[in-house]
């Protein structure tokens, strides 16, 4: 019987959930180390490679690839609300004056939906949500445009995360070796 190769089972178990740690339990290696596991298994370069190889398989046959997520995140990030409703103002009338018989106006300011079927398809898929109340009123969401921008300028790399790690009272940071310097250089 052929040996099994964990680190391969361990590649393609990280594919379902990006999980190195639940990845190398399932894979067989022990619960108690499996997060060092699957740390040091996602530094191999024969590693990488098989996932990455498995991912470009899935995104072949899902036909999902990066092109394609930010393609979608832009129609919720660059979404407009005039794309959907329009405001329209309109004098009305009011009544009449009760000496002249003059006719008294206002004006007024209404909010129209667009017709769904004159709404371009891309733009469609901003629409989260859209309800008809008992009144008949209607209620319109759009999807979180803040959360796709977001999403769009971290993958193009405009915002940073730092981290500054200081010492005791802003100080350096110092550390501390125990042991032979022999065994600290292997």
């Amino acid at each position: 019987m052929a040996k099994i190769d964990r680190s391969q089972i361990f590649a393609k178990e990280y594919l379902i959930d990006l999980n190195a740690t639940q990845a190398a339990i399932r894979a067989g290696y022990s619960p108690k180390t499996a997060m060092q596991q699957g740390q040091r298994l996602l530094t191999r370069d024969d590693i990488q490679a098989a996932i990455q190889k498995e991912m470009n398989k899935r995104a072949r046959r899902t036909e999902i690839t990066a092109d394609k997520v930010l393609e979608e995140y832009a129609k919720l990030g660059f979404s407009d609300v005039t794309d959907y409703l329009q405001v329209v103002t309109e004098r009305v009338l009011v009544g009449h004056d009760k000496e002249t018989g003059e006719p008294i106006s206002d004006i007024s300011q209404f909010v129209l939906m667009k017709d769904t079927a004159n709404i371009p398809k891309d733009k469609l898929a901003a629409i989260s949500e859209i309800k008809q109340a008992k009144d008949g009123s209607i209620s319109f969401k759009l999807h979180d445009k803040k959360g796709a921008l977001d999403s769009i300028a971290k993958h193009l790399g405009m915002f940073v995360d730092r981290t500054e790690l200081t010492g005791k009272d802003g100080g350096p940071i110092t550390v501390k070796f125990e042991g032979e310097l022999e065994e600290w250089s292997r």
